[in-house]
C-alpha cells in the first residue's frame, strides 16, 4: 500500500461506514464498548460540544489525562474540526504543566482528576486561580492569556470548569452543517498533535505532527504486523506518547482493528484484558513485559491467542524477547526505533524478520522512509558496520518545533534528513543497531529524561555549587538518573534532602534515584566536563557502598 493522504477524521468515519456495528474501543475490565459507528456518532457529538465553546480550526487543545475512555473522543473530535491536539505527559508536575501550557499555547485544557500524588484539578487551580471565581467560558488569565476553557474529562462539575456531559449537550445548538464545514477545512498536511519531548537540546519542545505524519507511520507499522480487521490489540501504554497515539491508535484506524484499552497500566488488568478479549497483539516497553511475565498470578489466564506486538522505548533485552516469545506466545514480536520527530518509527521488525534479527536489531527502514548512518563530524555516509549518527528523511519527519525555527533547523538539516542524536551502525543485511547517544539523554523506562532541565531544576536548592546528571544503568528501568553535584563550602545537604526538594515538584521519574557527592568533576584538555565518565564514576561509588546495580 502507498501513502495515504486520508485525515485522522476520514479514515475513523470510513470504518465507521464500512464496519459500523464491529467492535473498536473496549475497555474489558469494566465491559464497555464501543463499535465504530457508535465511537464515531460520540466523536461528532463532542467536536460540535468544542465548537460551541469556541474551539475552532487552528485551536490548541490540551489533553491531561491517563487512558480514559473519553481520551480518544477529543483526539478524534479535536482531529475533525482542525484543532491542533497537545498530549500532555501524566507524570508531569507544577512546573512541567506551566510551561507546556504557555510554550504550546493551548487554550482549552481538557483534564482528569490526576494520578498517584498529584492532582490535576488542584494543579489546575494554581496555574489558572482566576477559575474559582470565573463564569465558564469567560475565564481571562493573567499569566496565560490564551486559555480560555478548561474541561473536566467526566461527570464531577468544579468550579469554572465545563464536564463532558455539559460539553456534549451544548452540541446540541450546533448543526450538522456547522459541523461538516468545519471538517471540509481539514488537510491531511494540518498539523493535527503536539507532544512535547527534550529532543536533543535544551527544555521540552513542542512537536508538530501532521495528519500524514501519524496517519502513515500507523498504517505502515500495522502492514509490518500483518494488521487485519480481525486483530485485537491490547493498549497499556500511553495515549499521550507517540508509542500509544501513533504506533497504537493510528494502526488500528488505519487497519479496521479493535483497541482493547487499559486506563492505567497494571500487569493484572493486562492479562485479563487479553484472556477476556482474546488480543491477538500487545505492546509495551521491557519493563511492563517484565510484569506481566512475573506476576504471580500469570498461570491462571489464557494468553495463547496473542500472536504479535512491539516492544520498543528501551534496549530491549534477547532473553526477554525469547520469554515474551515463549510465554506470552508472541511468537512474531517485533521492535520499532524512531523518535517523536520522527512520527516515531523509523525502522521496524517485522514479522518477516528472523527471529535473531528481530531480537538484535531495530530492523530496517519504513517504506517510503530513507535512514542513513553519517559520520557525525564529516556528515559523510559511514560504510556498512562502521558507527555513525542515525538519520532519516521522508514523510514521517515532523514539520518542526512549535514557535522555534532554530531548534528545528539544528536537527533537520537543509537536505530534509533528520539528525536523531542517536548513535547506531548498518550491517551487511540492512538492518540497523542503535548502539548509543551522542545526546545525553537518559532512557528510564521509555521515559525520555534530558539531564540539562533538572539540573537546572536543582541549582535552585540552597547549598549546590555545581550539578552534572547523568544516566546510571538499570536491570529493570534501563538507566536511572544520577545526580553529581559539588557541594558549596561549609554545605552538609543528604540524598534525601535533593530527593525530598524534587518532590511535588518535578516528575517522579525525573527524580535522583542516586545523588553523588562529589569534589570536581572529570574534564577534557580544554576544560569541558566529559559527561560520559560519570556514569563509571557512578557506578564505582555506588560498588564501594556495596550496591551493584548490573
Amino acid at each position: 500500500m502507498g501513502l495515504t493522504e486520508m485525515t485522522v477524521g476520514q479514515w475513523l468515519e470510513y470504518w465507521a461506514e464500512k464496519t459500523p456495528d464491529k467492535e473498536y474501543i473496549v475497555y474489558s475490565d469494566r465491559d464497555l464498548r464501543f463499535t465504530w459507528k457508535q465511537f464515531n456518532q460520540r466523536v461528532d457529538n463532542m467536536a460540535k460540544g468544542l465548537m460551541a465553546i469556541g474551539v475552532k480550526p487552528g485551536s490548541h487543545l490540551g489533553i491531561w489525562a491517563t487512558n480514559v475512555p473519553d481520551w480518544l473522543t477529543f483526539l478524534y473530535a479535536g482531529a475533525k474540526i482542525g484543532a491542533v491536539v497537545v498530549t500532555v505527559n501524566t507524570n508531569y508536575k507544577q512546573h512541567e504543566l506551566e510551561y507546556l501550557v504557555e510554550n504550546s499555547d493551548v487554550d482549552t485544557l481538557c483534564i482528569t482528576e490526576g494520578v498517584f500524588d498529584g492532582s490535576y484539578i488542584n494543579m489546575t487551580y494554581e496555574m489558572l486561580p482566576e477559575l474559582k471565581t470565573a463564569q465558564r467560558g469567560y475565564l481571562k488569565s493573567s499569566r496565560f492569556p490564551k486559555m480560555k476553557h478548561v474541561v473536566f474529562i467526566g461527570q464531577e462539575k468544579y468550579r469554572g470548569m465545563y464536564n463532558t456531559a455539559e460539553i456534549l449537550l451544548l452540541g446540541k445548538n450546533v448543526s450538522d452543517k456547522a459541523l461538516n464545514e468545519a471538517k471540509s477545512t481539514v488537510k491531511c498536511h494540518d498539523v493535527v498533535n503536539m507532544q512535547y519531548t527534550s529532543g536533543t537540546t535544551g527544555f521540552p519542545k513542542g512537536v508538530m505532527l501532521s495528519h500524514y505524519n501519524i496517519v502513515n507511520n500507523g498504517l505502515f507499522t500495522g502492514d509490518g504486523m500483518n494488521f487485519t480487521p480481525d486483530d485485537k490489540l491490547c493498549i497499556c501504554v500511553p495515549l499521550f506518547h507517540c508509542f500509544g497515539i501513533t504506533l497504537a491508535t493510528m494502526n488500528c484506524l488505519t487497519h479496521g482493528s479493535t483497541q482493547v484499552m487499559v486506563e492505567r497500566f497494571d500487569p493484572l488488568t493486562v492479562l485479563a484484558s487479553v484472556h477476556k478479549e482474546r488480543c491477538t497483539a500487545l505492546y509495551g516497553v521491557p519493563t511492563m513485559f517484565i510484569a506481566e511475565l512475573n506476576h504471580p498470578m500469570f498461570d491462571m489466564f489464557d494468553v495463547s491467542s496473542l500472536r504479535t506486538g512491539i516492544m520498543a522505548g528501551a534496549l530491549c533485552p534477547i532473553e526477554l524477547m525469547r520469554r515474551v516469545t515463549d510465554k506470552l506466545h508472541i511468537t512474531q514480536i517485533t521492535s520499532v526505533y524512531g523518535l517523536t520527530e520522527s512520527s516515531p518509527g523509523m525502522t521496524h521488525s517485522t514479522i518477516d524478520d528472523p527471529f535473531e534479527a528481530r531480537c538484535m536489531t531495530v530492523g530496517k527502514e519504513y517504506p517510503f522512509t530513507e535512514v542513513k548512518v553519517v559520520n557525525p563530524e564529516t556528515g559523510e555516509e559511514s560504510p556498512i558496520g562502521v558507527q555513525g549518527e542515525i538519520c532519516c528523511r521522508g514523510y514521517l519527519v515532523m514539520k518542526g518545533y512549535y514557535k522555534n525555527p532554530e531548534a528545528t533547523a539544528e536537527v533537520i538539516d537543509q537536505e530534509g534528513w533528520l539528525h536523531s542524536g542517536d548513535l547506531g551502525i548498518k550491517d551487511g543485511n540492512g538492518y540497523y543497531r542503535i548502539t548509543g547517544r551522542i545526546k545525553d539523554m537518559i532512557i528510564r523506562g521509555g521515559e525520555n529524561i534530558y539531564p540539562r532541565e533538572i539540573e537546572e531544576f536543582l541549582y535552585h536548592l540552597d547549598g549546590i555549587k555545581d550539578i552534572q546528571v547523568a544516566g546510571i544503568p538499570s536491570e529493570k528501568y534501563g538507566e536511572e538518573v544520577g545526580a553529581f553535584i559539588i557541594l558549596k563550602e561549609g554545605t552538609v545537604l543528604t540524598t534525601e534532602d535533593v530527593r525530598e526538594f524534587c518532590r511535588g515538584r518535578i516528575a517522579r521519574h525525573k527524580i535522583p534515584k542516586y545523588v553523588f557527592f562529589i569534589d570536581g568533576f572529570p574534564l577534557t584538555g580544554s576544560g569541558k566536563i566529559q559527561k560520559f565518565k560519570l556514569k563509571d564514576i557512578g557506578l564505582k561509588l555506588l560498588k564501594k557502598q556495596g550496591i551493584e546495580v548490573v
